[in-house]
Formats: structure tokens, C-alpha cells, sequence
């Protein structure tokens, strides 16, 4: 089906994508490391409940967590071995995990569910619910909860955008997994009961949208800004319609999902596979091998950066995600997750770490918010420490964290930080029931 062009958003920015690095790089397989670490926070929500001890031999594939709760989501062995300990550990956005420790054996005995053929609606949303899969996109939200919305839907948008600087896996996915990708499109769009399937390419990405217009889904070439991948602005690039404030794509009679999320669909309905491995953009020019590898959920940053020939300098900022929605880490320590989407070496002339200087009330960090807030104001109020004035002049509810506010500001004032730590206070304020 031919591209159509995409329609204008509001705001964004144009920061360097540094994708050549990696963009070339076909993907790899990460060799079995001897040790993995499976945390038990692998989606949005409640952390799984472990169901296995110590002392345990498991298959890959085998359920080691099971959710807990509506928006949470089961958590597998990547690979056969044993099971050594369950612990807590701190992860790498400084909150606690508990963590599911295997030794390998590299048996490779899998325990899969039975292969569907032809399967009704229900069957893919069992499937994909029983498989544990999660947004992998980053937000990790449950795919089964999406697929079940409350509201009518008519239209399936496929997020190939990937429009965060340095990141390649979705391209690689897009190009070497085209058919698989479509494919579990099109099963997401049987369990939503939709015929409508549009996918967002950014327009440097030409070889992804001349793959995708050989099949029967709507190819839409979208600009190159970020962030063009954000939901509520990919939908109105590519429908026209608009999501409110508090609103929820449904709302809006449509669904977003990633192109990885629909390849691991894929695999999870034709092979039985549930979801424990992906594919990570490991780059930035203190690594010495940029690659794009097939990587096993709770394998350590180390086994991936020794894999990659190691550093090439030393970094000034080590990343997991993206540069601008990402966590920086200390240390090489940490484990990956289902959402675990790139690590990134920086130099000093890549990550910017100057100190920060009052702010210049030049309101650039409102031109460039694609939804239209006033982070300048969640900053102000939050370093004076009235965090209820922050939340509601700066409408920080409102925020996707895209960091193109802080990417922007002249005075590189921390306002992500800001941000995030006036949305903890709302979520503490929330749970105590206060007014």
C-alpha cells in the first residue's frame, strides 16, 4: 500500500539521532551469559509474585513470576538452568526489585505453549496475556490490558518511529523482520476487531516504509522530529484526531502498539514463545563495537559491553534507553528488563553535563512541549517547594517525560527532574486520599 504523508504537531525538536552508528550493525545473538538476573518489575503496575525457590531447575520459557493484578504482567526464564537465589536488589532507576537469580546450563530446554492456528479473537488475547507481553516501546504498559479496551476502536497504529537519537533496534526489526511484524499487526488488530492498520516511519527511514508498502498495511511517512513516537502525537500525525488531556487513545477509537510488540505477538501466537528476549541498540562512541543484538531479559550490562569489545574511551554517561527518556547508570552492575530498549556509552562531547544556571524566562521549554505545558513552571515551584502549585501551573499530570523541554533550555535547568519528582508527590498524595 503506497505512504501518505503525515500530518504537523506542535512543538518537538530536531537533536542530532546519531543512528549511523548502529544503523548498519545486522543484528546479533548475545552468547548465553552464565548468569541472569530476572527481575520481577518487568511491565507497568504490581511487580509478579515469584512462583519458583531456590534450588529449582527451570526450562526457557518456564513461568518464574506470575502478574499480580490486572496491569501487571508474568515474568519467564530466559534460559534453562537453575534457580540460585531470589533477592532484593536495588535496580536501575534506584527503586528496589526483587530479582530471580539462574545459573545457566545451556541445555536450551524450552517450555513453550502450543503453536495457534487460526485463532479467534479471544485465543489471541489469552495468548498474549498468557505470554507476558508488554509495550516495547519503554513504558512497558500490559498489551493484554490494550487489546481489551472499554471503549469501541476502528483503527491499529504501529509505532515504527523510533525517533529517540542513537536508537536502531525497531529499524533492524523493521528490516529484517518485516513479514513478522506484520503478521502479528495483523493478530492484534483480529483480538481488537479492527480492519484499519496504519504504521508511523520516519521519512529517513525509507528502505522500513518501501518493506512495509509490499503489504496491506497503511505506511505513513512521518516527519523527522521528537517525539514523533509519543502516542497522543503519533495518532494525530497519522489520523488527525486529537487525544484530550486525561483521555486515553481508545477514547479516540484507536490503539497503539510497537513494531517489537507486534513481532514478539508473532512469535507468542506461531511458536508459543512467551516474551524473555529482545533486541538492543548497544552505541555512543566510548563503545568500540556498536551492535544490535538479540539480548535475554536479566542479562547483565557487563556480558553486553565485554561482547561489544568494551569501551573505546571512557564514557562520561552510561545510559539504558535512550538518550532523552533513559536512566543514567553508575555502574555496569544492573540487569536488563523487557523494556531494556539500548545502553549507551556517551562521551563528554555527546552528553552534555554542564552546570545548571537560573533560569532566563526565555519560555523556549513551552515552544518545544508537544503538549503544550509550562514546564518552566513545574521547576519554579518545585524548587520552592510547593509542589501542589507546580503540579497545577506547570499541569504536570499532563507530561510524557519526552525531555525535549530540558534538551532545549539554554540555562540546562534539571526540569525532567523536576518533573518527576512533582509526579511521585501526586502519586503519594493520591494514595494517602488526600485533598
Amino acid at each position: 500500500m503506497k505512504a501518505k504523508k503525515a500530518k504537523f504537531y506542535f512543538g518537538g525538536i530536531h537533536p542530532h539521532d546519531r543512528k549511523a552508528l548502529s544503523a548498519c550493525a545486522a543484528t546479533e545473538t548475545l552468547p548465553l551469559p552464565e548468569i541472569l538476573a530476572i527481575s520481577t518489575q518487568q511491565s507497568l503496575g504490581k511487580p509478579a509474585e515469584p512462583v519458583v525457590a531456590a534450588g529449582q531447575c527451570v526450562k526457557e520459557g518456564e513461568i518464574i513470576a506470575r502478574a499480580n493484578g490486572p496491569v501487571s504482567s508474568d515474568v519467564f526464564a530466559s534460559a534453562s538452568g537453575t534457580v540460585t537465589e531470589i533477592k532484593e536488589e536495588t535496580g536501575a532507576n534506584g527503586s528496589k526489585e526483587t530479582f530471580i537469580f539462574i545459573k545457566t546450563d545451556g541445555n536450551g530446554e524450552k517450555a513453550f505453549f502450543p503453536p495457534l492456528s487460526s485463532p479467534s479473537a479471544e485465543e489471541i488475547k489469552e495468548r498474549i496475556k498468557n505470554c507476558g507481553i508488554v509495550g516495547l516501546g519503554g513504558a512497558g504498559f500490559p498489551t493484554a490490558v490494550k487489546v481489551a479496551p472499554r471503549t469501541p476502536v476502528d483503527t491499529l497504529i504501529i509505532n515504527g518511529a523510533e525517533c529517540e537519537p542513537y536508537l536502531t533496534c525497531d529499524y533492524r526489526l523493521m528490516l529484517e523482520k518485516t513479514d513478522e511484524t506484520v503478521r502479528g499487526a495483523r493478530y492484534i488488530a483480529k483480538a481488537l476487531g479492527v480492519d484499519n492498520i496504519i504504521i508511523g516511519i520516519e521519512a529517513n527511514n525509507p528502505d522500513c516504509i518501501a518493506a512495509f508498502e509490499k503489504n496491506d498495511i497503511q505506511p505513513v511517512i512521518l516527519k523527522r522530529k521528537y517525539p514523533m513516537g509519543g502516542e497522543k502525537q503519533l495518532i494525530y500525525v497519522t489520523t488527525g484526531r486529537k487525544v484530550g488531556i486525561g483521555k486515553l487513545p481508545a477514547d479516540v477509537g484507536a490503539v497503539v502498539q510497537n513494531v517489537a510488540t507486534c513481532f514478539a505477538v508473532c512469535e507468542a501466537v506461531e511458536l508459543g514463545k512467551p516474551l524473555y528476549e529482545r533486541i538492543i541498540t548497544v552505541s555512543g562512541k566510548a563503545i568500540k563495537s556498536p551492535k544490535n543484538l538479540w539480548v535475554k531479559v536479566g542479562t547483565q550490562i557487563k556480558d553486553i559491553i565485554n561482547f561489544c569489545g568494551g569501551e573505546n574511551f571512557t564514557p562520561k554517561k552510561v545510559v539504558q534507553g535512550g538518550p532523552m527518556t533513559g536512566v543514567a547508570l553508575g555502574s555496569y552492575d544492573h540487569y536488563t528488563h523487557k523494556t531494556t530498549s539500548g545502553i549507551l556509552l556517551m562521551t563528554a562531547d555527546e552528553a552534555a553535563a554542564e552546570e545548571p544556571t537560573p533560569c532566563l524566562n526565555c519560555g523556549k521549554c513551552a515552544d518545544v512541549c508537544p503538549m503544550r505545558l509550562m514546564p518552566m513552571n513545574t521547576a519554579f515551584y518545585a524548587s520552592a517547594g510547593d509542589m501542589d502549585a507546580a503540579a497545577k501551573y506547570g499541569n504536570t499530570a499532563a507530561c510524557i517525560e519526552c525531555g525535549a523541554c530540558e534538551y532545549i533550555c539554554p540555562a540546562k535547568r534539571p526540569l525532567i527532574q523536576a518533573i518527576r519528582k512533582t509526579k511521585a508527590y501526586l502519586r503519594d498524595k493520591n494514595k494517602r486520599g488526600d485533598k
